[in-house]
This record gives structure tokens, C-alpha cells and sequence, in this order.
């Protein structure tokens, strides 16, 4: 093989290659003359290698992950792999069933950095030595050239756009998420800052910044929090009355007066756009210092940004409002077994008091009243022991008449107090309970705990009823 030759043939039409992509096509094609190989430029597109050209496989890998495979660990090191059994190497991704050798060199840029890789498979006898020196050769002036058409081919904003919907989409908090919309906003619009305002029940509020806002995001922010809600919910109603809008990049003209705010932090370019329901929606500000004209594609896939954002939004919303009806009572609202049995188990011995409390009298309620009588007497009963409870204390319904709390406590003594507390709060209702305390002790297990607490409750029943007992 004269590689001499290979080296000219390859390099020879690099310098007319006006892509990045052609001149990996082109470095692909040629080689391919000069031997029987699969052979792929694989280059760094976000946070994985992409495949942009190839030939001699049935098929190829699109996409491979960070450090996945040969080519995953050649990019990662910057150093040529020569494999010439690729049964030994466990790293191999199988392309061809009968690939026996692989040679894989990282592409780099003038500054040595890896952009990408060449990849080399072959099904039959090879010198890789030689081979070894030509495609690092060839490798080095294709990352020159790479760089010199403006490096990697860059992400459109249509696959920006879907690459943030599906990062939104798993986003597990509402905080994660409106950051995530920020950061997704810049990125599609290539402006350098964004704003969320979403409508509360309390009104308008600025959604949270991301861990490091621009210089321009923070005066946005500033002035709007200075100017206050009725400033928010007219951006707000601006955008939804009539839909998105966006400056036209021409001086001399003022903005409206609902944006003074925005041109006092120093906007000179807007995209507003609405996300949600007029009712409980909000806007997204997308916004430059510099006097820009956004093209209407930036405003169509902001919109398309808004209406990804706010579909999440609302299902994290929804899973939160089932989760909590889940682990919630629904005629009282409060918590029920699921937690308490998640709260029990976490109990600190000699400080966590459970106060086991049972409804006096409550079966002849619902026999003489019914059971719609009974459920009221139940919620009125849960504000009110809720009530005579301290900041932090924690009131379970874990049966139909049946409560406990979950107290903190220094002494034994200040959990029985708390307990003539609740009792007292109930006589004010016009009905009577009976509690039953206990403590934790070392090495108990907290369903032994409970189950203390439950006879010093029974004790205090056959004692006649509305009292404390201290679980001995």
C-alpha cells in the first residue's frame, strides 16, 4: 500500500470541502478507495459523538455516548487505539460481524484538543503500523480544516428545541423546570437573557433565575421586582390579549408602557411571549442589550418553547396534587398511614412521643346521627387537636376514628402536657378523647412503640374515658 498516495488522495480536495461535513464525507470516500474497511468520522455534537460520515457497514451507531466504545475512549483520552483483535478489546462496538481489527485516531484541533475521531474497521488481514501513522496524519488536517469551516457542525435550533423539550420534560421539580426553560429560552433564541413570570394564586411572580443570571437577566429582574405586580400582570395580560411579540430593531421609538421596566434594565430586544391559560399562565421575556431584529422563526419556536414548557409545568403540577391526595386523608386532609409509617420509623428513642388518640363515643354518633354527622364531627375534631398542636408537631388519621401524633419532646412529662392539651381542645368542640402516650425506647421497633401507646389509650377507656395515660 502506498500511503504516500493515500495521504495526497485525501488531502488534495480538503481545502475546497466548504463544510465540515463534506470534508468528513470527503476524507471517508477516499480512503474507502484505498482499502476495505468500514471507516466513520465520528464528531463532538453536545455531550456525545455523532456520526457524520461512514461507508462499508450495513449500518453505523448515529450516536455514541461519552467514553462508549473505542472511538468513546479514544476521543476521551486523545490517544490512537490499535486493536488488532477486536475480540480481546472490551470495549468494541460491533458494526460488521466480521471485523477482525480496528484502528481508531482522535481528530484534534491546531491546539491539540479532541473534536472527534476517525474510525478504521477491517474483516481482513492489515498492517496496522503503517496504517497507524497515516490516518493520524490525515486526522490532523482534518481537524485543521474543520476548524478553519468553523468547527463541528453546530446544532439547528429545531434540534435544540427538542433536545430541551425532552429536558423539561424530565425535570423533577417546578423549580428545576423553570430554570431549565430559562437556560432552553437563550439557547434556541441565541439571545443572552430570559425571564419567566407565571401567575399564582398570590398573583404574578418572577420565576427562579438559573444558579448564575447574566448581567442583563439580573437588572430585568431588578427593575420588574421593583415596579411590582400590577407591572407583572399587565406584561402578563399585554401578552396574552394579543398574543407574541417582538421588537423590530429600529431606533428612535419608544417602547409601550408596560415595557418601561425592560428598557430600563437596558433591553433593546424583546421577545414576549405567553405560556399557559390567560387565567393562570404567565409570559416569557426573552430579551438582548443589543438592537437585534428577531427573525419570526425565533418567535415561532419560542412559542413552541412556552407551550412544552407550560404542558410540563402542568403535569409536574398534577403528579404533585395526586401524590399529595395519596398520602392525605381526604375527608380531614390530614396525612394518613403511608406517611405516619415513614415518620414512626424515623423516631428518635426518649424524644419522639407518639400520642395514640381515639374518638370518645364516636360508633353512637354515626348510629344516631349518620355517617355525614360523623365525618363533620371528625373534620372539626382534626382542626382542632391541629390547632392545639405545636409549630412542627404532626397529626395523623390512621383509622376512622383513630389519631396520632407525632411530637418531639425533651421529657416524658412535656408529652403528657401536650396530651392534656389535645384533650382540652376537644371538650371545646363539645366532644371527648381519650390519648394514650408513649416514647420510643433503644433497640423498640416502632410498630411496638405504637403498640404501647394503643393499651395506656385502652387504659385510659376503662378508666371512663376522656384522659392521658403515660405508656409505662
Amino acid at each position: 500500500m502506498d500511503h504516500q498516495r493515500v495521504i495526497r488522495d485525501v488531502t488534495v480536495r480538503l481545502p475546497t470541502a466548504s463544510t465540515a461535513v463534506e470534508a468528513c464525507q470527503w476524507t471517508v470516500s477516499t480512503l474507502a478507495r484505498h482499502t476495505p474497511a468500514t471507516i466513520s468520522v465520528l464528531l463532538q455534537a453536545q455531550d456525545r459523538l455523532r456520526c457524520v460520515a461512514a461507508t462499508g457497514a450495513w449500518q453505523v451507531f448515529a450516536t455514541v455516548p461519552p467514553k462508549t466504545g473505542i472511538v468513546g475512549r479514544v476521543y476521551a483520552t486523545g490517544e490512537s487505539a490499535v486493536v488488532p483483535d477486536v475480540a480481546a478489546d472490551p470495549d468494541y462496538l460491533p458494526v460488521r460481524p466480521d471485523v477482525t481489527a480496528e484502528l481508531c485516531v482522535p481528530v484534534l484541533d491546531p491546539a491539540g484538543r479532541p473534536i472527534g475521531v476517525l474510525d478504521l474497521q477491517w474483516s481482513t488481514p492489515v498492517d496496522l503500523a503503517p496504517w497507524r501513522d497515516s490516518a493520524e496524519l490525515l486526522a490532523a488536517r482534518l481537524g485543521a480544516r474543520i476548524v478553519a469551516l468553523g468547527g463541528p457542525p453546530a446544532e439547528s435550533r429545531s434540534e435544540k428545541l427538542l433536545r430541551h423539550a425532552a429536558a423539561l420534560s424530565a425535570a423533577p421539580t417546578e423549580r428545576d423546570l423553570l430554570t431549565a426553560v430559562i437556560c432552553a429560552a437563550r439557547d434556541v433564541s441565541a439571545l443572552s437573557a430570559a425571564v419567566l413570570v407565571i401567575t399564582g394564586e398570590d398573583g404574578p411572580r418572577l420565576g427562579a433565575p438559573p444558579v448564575a443570571p447574566g448581567e442583563l437577566e439580573c437588572r430585568i429582574r431588578a427593575e420588574l421586582t421593583e415596579a411590582g405586580p400590577s407591572a407583572l400582570d399587565r406584561i402578563v395580560g399585554r401578552a396574552h390579549r394579543y398574543g407574541a411579540g417582538y421588537t423590530l430593531g429600529e431606533a428612535g421609538h419608544p417602547p409601550t408602557e408596560d415595557y418601561r421596566p425592560l428598557a430600563r434594565a437596558g433591553v433593546r430586544t424583546l421577545v414576549a411571549v405567553p405560556i399557559g391559560p390567560p387565567d393562570g399562565g404567565g409570559v416569557l421575556l426573552v430579551a438582548d442589550n443589543r438592537l437585534l431584529r428577531p427573525d419570526p422563526t425565533t418567535v415561532s419556536l419560542t412559542e413552541l418553547l412556552a407551550a412544552q414548557a407550560w404542558n410540563s409545568l402542568d403535569r409536574l403540577r398534577t403528579l404533585n396534587r395526586l401524590r399529595e391526595q395519596a398520602s392525605s386523608d381526604p375527608l380531614t386532609g390530614l396525612r394518613h398511614t403511608g406517611p405516619f409509617g415513614q415518620r414512626i420509623a424515623a423516631a428518635t428513642p426518649g424524644r419522639t412521643a407518639l400520642l395514640a388518640i381515639d374518638v370518645d363515643g364516636f360508633k353512637t354518633v354515626n348510629d344516631t346521627y349518620g355517617h355525614q354527622a360523623g365525618d363533620r364531627l371528625l373534620i372539626g375534631l382534626a382542626r382542632a387537636l391541629e390547632a392545639a398542636l405545636r409549630q412542627g408537631d404532626e397529626l395523623y388519621r390512621i383509622g376512622g376514628d383513630e389519631f396520632v401524633a407525632v411530637i418531639e419532646v425533651n421529657r416524658p412529662e412535656e408529652a403528657v402536657r401536650i396530651a392534656e392539651r389535645l384533650t382540652a381542645a376537644a371538650r371545646r368542640t363539645g366532644r371527648t378523647i381519650s390519648v394514650g402516650v408513649a416514647l420510643p425506647r433503644t433497640g423498640e421497633s416502632p410498630e411496638l412503640t405504637l403498640r404501647r401507646a394503643d393499651r395506656a389509650l385502652y387504659a385510659v377507656k376503662r378508666d371512663g374515658r376522656d384522659g392521658v395515660r403515660l405508656a409505662p
